[in-house]
Parts: C-alpha cells; structure tokens; sequence
C-alpha cells in the first residue's frame, strides 16, 4: 500500500503544471511579474501618461482651425475640412514629442454623428485612436446644437423682428440628445484608447460681459444670451466629461477623460474689441452669404486656445492616473 501511494505522487511532483495549480508553485511568471531586486513602481506624471503613444486631435472648426488662414494651403479647394496652419493642434505637437506621431482629423463643421460616421468624404474620427493613442483632443457639439443656425437666425432679421431668446426652445430640445450621443462617443473613445488622456475643450465667449453697444444686429441682450447658451453648452460638456472619467476610476482604469473650461479665454479680446481673438461677422456682399469665418478665433485666438491645452497636458485631471513604469 506504501509502494502504491509513492507511485502515484511521483509524476504529480514531476509535473510543474499540476503543482502550479495544485499548490501554487513553480508557476511560470512572465518578466514583468517578477520585479527586479530593489526595483519600486513608479506613477507616471499626467504629462508622461500624455506623450508616451501618439496624438489623435479631433473634433469640429474650433479644432481644425476654421477662421485663420494665413498659408495659401489653408484655403485649398482640396482642404475640405478646413485644416489650418495655424490650429492650436500643431502647437501642441511642437510642444510636446509623441513617439507615435500626431493625428490631426479634426474637420469644420463636424457634428458627434462625424465622429463615428465620417464627414466631407474622410473616415471616421474615431478610428484616429486606438490602443497606442495616449492623448486626444476633442471640441465638439457646437454644430448639434445648430448655433450656426443660432447665430443667423439673431443677424439676419429685421430690425422689429423677435430677439434671439425665441429660439431658447429649440436649442433646449436639442440637448437631451446631444448628451446621449457626446456621452456614447466618448465610451467609444476611452473603448479604443483606455491608456488615453482625453480632453473635451469647451468653448469661448464671444461677446464681452460687462461693456455694451450693438454688434452685427446684435443687441446687448442678444449678445448676452448668446453667451448664457454657450456657457450652457459648455457646462453639459463639462458634465458629460466627468461621469466619464468617474466611470475609469469606478473601473480602475488606466486612462482619464478631462475637460478644459475656455469660456473666460477671450475675456478682453471679444467681438469688437480692440484686439479681437474672435472673428466678427464677414459678409460676401457679392454672394450675399456670411462667411464661414465669421465668429471662429483669430490666429492670435487660437494661440490662446493653445495656451490653455499645453496648461491641461502639463497639469493633468484632478487626481492621480493609474499608469506606472
């Protein structure tokens, strides 16, 4: 009976597998299991989290650089979504070096639905990012919201028409859906690039708060409550971003979703200030059609949007990232 017991526990000794998930022992380990002698982990800096892959830049006109052409490319028949030189996208990439190179997409006019579906003949955003992406920039849901349409609606009327607060209604109905789909495709994003930092921008006040004189058929009034629906939008960005981001740290995700509050960028340097970071309203009198600049950032605004993106790599979310080396 002693013989018979030895016969048997022989090849299980033998047997690196079956110890391993017999008794937990002599289990392969693959080298970054097993940390070097002395050696700690070490969390990355929100900024190392940001530049180790590559560069996806995203979104609508205040991304591709709408509004500011000052090479003869800017204004290329062929550039069909209107991406600029002068972008606060490639003052990021001089900034900062990504090993993975930059991806700009980013195209004017774009809408969430571009995102997903493509635009002006071109992929799909999104595609941009994947599993080596580690930092994307997005501005988006201006265009959901139809406050190009908004805007029109306030310049071209006559002088007795209604103010531009009697499309409240209709720019409320459309949120509702804007947040379902901004919140979609910002799953999708942290889906195909978890290790990524992605930063929603919001979006700049057009009109000076505290001085007032009529701009472009613009009242005071409609100048304000023009400001009060963009500081609205970007609040629902604002939120959208940080149930997201709650959402990677509930998950214990590597990745964060971030947003950038640019509504006070141009504080001093609105519509119709001395120096104007925003372009004012541009008609083409032959063609009777208002140019598709008019209310995008200057070159110099687009400096200031830099600004404060290169300030948002640098400082990171408000909490640490789950990224080590």
């Amino acid at each position: 009976m002693i013989a018979a017991i030895v016969v048997v526990t022989v090849p299980l000794l033998a047997s690196g597998g079956v110890r391993c998930r017999t008794f937990d022992v002599d289990c392969p380990r693959t080298a970054s299991a097993v940390p070097e002698p002395g050696r700690t982990r070490i969390r990355l800096t929100a900024e190392e989290a940001a530049v180790q892959g590559s560069y996806a830049a995203l979104g609508d006109s205040y991304s591709s650089g709408e509004g500011a052409y000052v090479l003869a490319a800017d204004l290329d028949p062929r550039n069909r979504c209107h991406r600029t030189s002068q972008s606060y996208v490639h003052t990021v990439e001089r900034t900062f070096v990504f090993p993975g190179g930059t991806r700009f997409w980013a195209c004017s006019g774009a809408r969430v639905e571009h995102l997903l579906k493509g635009k002006a003949g071109e992929p799909p955003q999104i595609d941009r990012a994947d599993a080596g992406t580690s930092l994307v920039t997005l501005s988006i849901g201006g265009n959901d919201l139809g406050f190009t349409r908004v805007l029109a609606g306030c310049i071209v009327r006559l002088p007795w028409s209604p103010s531009c607060e009697h499309q409240d209604v209709e720019l409320a109905a459309r949120k509702p859906a804007l947040r379902v789909a901004l919140t979609g495709v910002v799953a999708r994003l942290v889906e195909r690039a978890p290790k990524a930092r992605i930063i929603l921008l919001g979006y700049p006040r057009l009109f000076a708060e505290e001085r007032g004189e009529s701009l472009d058929n613009l009242s005071i009034t409609d100048q304000r409550w023009l400001n009060s629906k963009g500081s609205e939008l970007n609040e629902l960005i604002r939120e959208v971003a940080q149930r997201a981001d709650e959402g990677i740290v509930a998950a214990g995700g590597a990745g964060s979703v971030e947003f950038i509050d640019l509504y006070s960028a141009f504080t001093g340097h609105e519509v119709g200030s001395g120096v104007p970071f925003v372009n004012g309203l541009d008609v083409d009198l032959k063609a009777l059609k208002v140019e598709i600049r008019s209310y995008h950032p200057t070159a110099v605004g687009y400096a200031a949007l830099a600004e404060n993106v290169v300030r948002q790599i640098r400082r990171g979310p408000d909490r640490d990232l789950n990224q080590w080396k």
